[in-house]
Order: C-alpha cells, then structure tokens, then sequence
C-alpha cells in the first residue's frame, strides 16, 4: 500500500468490515479480537469445506462451464490463495483442499493466462511493477527532490497566507539598546507598581 494511504486505509477497512459483521450478526457489541478472529477461521474454514464438497471433482460447481457462482467464488478464494497474508492459517487450509485450489488455477488458466503461467512453473516476462517502489532508479534523488519541493510549497503556503512574514529591520536598531523614552507610560506604569 502506498505512503499516505497506509495511515488510515488500514484502519477505515477494518472499522467498515467490523460494521458489516456488527450488521450480519446482529452484535451491535461485536468488538475485534482474537475471540472474534477465531470464529471467524471457523466460519471460513467451514464455508470452505462445505464449497470443496459441493464442487467435489467437478471442474466447475455447474458443470464444465463457469457460471456467475463459479465468478463470485474465485472472487473470494483467489485473494486467499494468492496474497501474502499475514496471518496464513486460512490460506493452508485453503491449499489443503486441492480440489478448490485447482478450481483456482483453472479460472486463471482460462481467464488470466498470464498469471496461470507464472503458477504453473513457466516465468513470463518480467515487468516492472508500478507500486514496487525500490526498482525506481535514482530513488534518493527523487526522494531528495520531492522533500525540497514539498518544503518549498509549505513555506510559499504559509508566506502567501500571512501565516508567517518576515519583517525587514536595519542593522542600526539591533544594534542600539531601546531608548527609555520610547517605551510607552503604560511600561512605566507597571514598574512602579511592582
């Protein structure tokens, strides 16, 4: 996830799905937790067995040819099967049902040739990835150059908004101490009381 984003996206997709959850299960107490995380697993774990079973040694749940139930559980499982999660309890037990894996690699064989390549031991080329951030050539430089260009636009901000201003003062009156009839009666005032 990109710099700015990864401060509060995070937090705003937990609070939206732990909404959901508040929702479909009717716990409008329903706080995260590790009680929660492992009913959870075993709703998902469970959901999983019972998808392995239904599909059992077909290619498809319908048959030989995809149908939207086929889309909307690739949908769901090939997040799991593919991503680097942190936590891959779910994503073993994913891998341990191989009839629901291979269900996987056939949708992205048939529909994402190039991402069914890379699985199946054959590399395709290899392209630069536009997150991957640490292949970017002359990366301190452009890191160098963006701090400067930020700060410049900062400090043009708050000149031009009056939120700091620089005053021009001659050489002469830093020099000299303030002349005593200069400070107004109002200083004087305060001295003489204390």
């Amino acid at each position: 996830m990109m710099f700015p984003l990864n401060f509060f996206l995070p937090g705003r997709m937990q609070s939206r799905q732990l909404e959901k959850l508040r929702l479909l299960r009717g716990d409008e107490n329903l706080e995260a937790g590790e009680e929660l995380e492992k009913e959870l697993y075993q709703d998902a774990t469970e959901c999983m067995n019972l998808l392995s079973q239904r599909l059992g040694s077909q290619k498809f749940f319908f048959g030989d040819s995809p149908s939207s139930l086929d889309a909307y559980v690739f949908g769901h499982l090939a997040p799991i099967l593919k991503c680097k999660l942190p936590n891959g309890k779910l994503q073993q037990h994913l891998k341990s049902l191989d009839n629901l894996t291979d269900f996987c690699s056939n949708i992205l064989l048939l529909y994402f040739p190039r991402d069914g390549r890379e699985n199946s031991g054959e590399k395709a080329s290899p392209q630069p990835d536009a997150a991957d951030f640490d292949n970017v050539p002359n990366k301190r430089r452009k890191q160098f150059l963006s701090a400067v260009f930020a700060f410049a636009a900062m400090l043009s901000y708050a000149l031009l908004t009056g939120m700091v201003s620089i005053q021009h003062a001659h050489q002469e009156a830093l020099e000299e101490p303030p002349d005593p009839e200069h400070i107004g009666p109002h200083d004087h005032e305060e001295e003489g009381d204390g």
